[in-house]
């Protein structure tokens, strides 16, 4: 074991780590998973609290999966899809047409969340400029959004330390405020009483920029990395109005809020809101194999139809789209769904963690929790009066995160929030018993 993690130290690069303290801090050495829990080389068993980096839905190895992957390896390991078109992807196209909202009724797949929110990007500009309107090229996003690490995912997300070595590289757009209620951007001091005041940025920011912005992008009610920050259904609902009428694109990132993670299998559900463009990866395969998908309308398709050698054509592709054993593991966990009624137990696990986050309110570091269906955050502050963050490299946070590991929890801390992003199949027992050993780790 030793000798291994001397020799990842040697050869890795890890993501988002400082290297320079790895050595002091090695990474943990994984030798197995089995449903929720991960094993280490010496025996040792940690919940998968953060479900894999967020893609991980119904567990390690579900039998289903393990068996779809292992059959299409006997058939079909990997064509191109240029030309070239096989029956798992056809499948799953067709599946997810049937379960995503209405009027979506193309997709294109591409290997992760960041390809499959740079298509999209590129479409919409795209399909402006063969609309006529090549004036149209920007978007709107939020102030604190986190779309990946491409150079077209980091131009719409928010400044920060995902993106401000990079700047350089990147193209400009409009950043309105984001709907953070616990730092309410219109001074509201109530987050049950403020409604949606805060849809007043977007609105304002279309009003002047409507005729230079191709599309509205949002993670639909949960920003992600932006800290696990909930805003109402009612703002996404508005927002998606508000597109409409000022006549620009409205893509969804439910890169990580679909598949069930928000209590419906997409979080745009929620709202009733149906965008032009909806962005797919993590959950598809419930975190096994590499795929993403962006569906979008059959306008946006149309745009793109013209006579061969027509400069319409979308030129953009991946050795890997539609990869027929990454597509089918995406059918083995729709399969799951539809078989093991994963929605309805989804309810009834938020409403525990609902309830059982409770005893965190009490406790002097927590100034915010946020939950919305398998997932919970505890925002970390100074002084609970003025809501002075704890900073994010605070000794405090990293003693969390140890404390954690001691206590079979993995608690990878995002700036100065602590959360958990569950499995669909955690358990009740098992549930109770993360957040007893979350709450003994937040010292």
């Amino acid at each position: 074991m030793t000798d291994l993690i001397q020799k990842d130290l040697t050869y890795n690069w890890h993501p988002y780590a400082q290297m320079s303290i790895q050595q002091a801090n090695p990474p943990l050495l994984i030798e197995k998973a089995q449903g929720i829990k991960l094993y280490d080389a010496s025996g040792q068993w940690y919940y998968d609290t953060i479900s894999s980096w967020w893609c991980n839905i119904h567990g390690h190895l579900h039998p289903g999966m393990v068996k779809a992957i292992k059959q299409q390896l006997d058939q079909l390991d990997h064509t191109l899809f240029a030309g070239i078109t096989h029956k798992p992807a056809i499948e799953l196209s067709e599946r997810l047409i049937n379960i995503t909202p209405d009027g979506l009724q193309r997709v294109f797949y591409s290997d992760n969340g960041s390809t499959a929110v740079e298509v999209a990007l590129k479409m919409s500009v795209q399909y402006w400029r063969n609309s006529g309107k090549s004036k149209k090229s920007k978007f709107i996003s939020f102030d604190r959004a986190y779309h990946g690490d491409t150079a077209g995912c980091m131009s719409v997300s928010g400044e920060g330390a995902f993106t401000q070595a990079f700047t350089p590289l990147m193209f400009s757009g409009y950043k309105i405020p984001t709907p953070y209620c616990y730092r309410c951007p219109m001074g509201h001091t109530d987050k049950n009483t403020c409604a949606t005041a805060c849809i007043k940025f977007l609105e304002d920011a279309l009003n002047e920029h409507a005729d230079t912005t191709a599309a509205v992008i949002f993670e639909p009610l949960m920003l992600c990395a932006g800290g696990m920050l909930n805003y109402p259904a009612a703002y996404l609902a508005e927002a998606a109005r508000l597109s409409k009428e000022y006549n620009v694109h409205l893509i969804l990132d439910e890169v990580a809020t679909g598949f069930g993670r928000t209590g419906t299998m997409f979080a745009c559900e929620q709202a009733e809101v149906s965008p032009d463009f909806l962005c797919l990866s993590k959950g598809l395969t419930s975190g096994m194999l590499p795929l993403a998908a962006t569906l979008t309308t059959q306008d946006v398709f149309n745009a793109f139809l013209g006579p061969l050698g027509s400069n319409k054509t979308f030129y953009h592709g991946h050795t890997f789209t539609a990869n027929p054993i990454g597509c089918s593991a995406a059918l083995a966990s729709l399969d799951i769904f539809a078989e093991e009624g994963i929605l309805s137990h989804v309810q009834e696990l938020s409403q525990e963690l609902r309830k059982g986050i409770d005893i965190f309110n009490d406790h002097p570091l927590v100034g915010d929790i946020r939950t919305i269906g398998t997932v919970a955050a505890f925002e970390l502050v100074k002084d609970k009066k003025t809501k002075e963050p704890l900073p994010g490299n605070d000794q405090t946070i990293r003693d969390i995160y140890s404390k954690g590991l001691e206590n079979n929890v993995i608690l990878r801390p995002m700036g100065n929030v602590i959360y958990l992003f569950l499995p669909l199949i955690t358990t009740l027992e098992e549930l109770r018993d993360i957040i007893s050993r979350t709450h003994a780790s937040i010292i």
